[in-house]
């Protein structure tokens, strides 16, 4: 047995908050809007929120959030437990068995 503290996971991170797929994502978002930045030369208020949308949702997507380690993980959790099929079996002390067991 082993006492580990709370706080050691967070030093195998990047950044101390960031696993390789998150920064990946944030890094997607970056690229995408630099991108936009010198596609779209418009430079009205509508232009400019549409160019910072990527990074917007990157940035969102790996925010820390307690209980989970970011929305991105609770997204995934909430979609996970939302759709797939859960089976409880449970037989309880006071039913009779359908089985033949007594």
């Amino acid at each position: 047995m082993y006492l580990i503290p709370a706080n050691s996971k967070s030093g195998q991170l990047i950044f101390n908050f960031m696993r390789p797929m998150d920064l990946v994502v944030f890094l997607v978002g970056l690229a995408l809007t630099i991108i936009l930045f010198l596609a779209i030369g418009n430079s009205s208020l509508v232009a400019t929120i549409i160019k910072l949308i990527p990074i917007a949702i990157g940035g969102f997507l790996i925010v820390p959030i307690p209980n989970y380690h970011n929305v991105m993980e609770f997204t995934k959790d909430a979609i996970k437990f939302m759709f797939n099929r859960r089976v409880y079996y449970w037989k309880g002390w006071c039913v009779r068995s359908e089985y033949g067991e007594e």
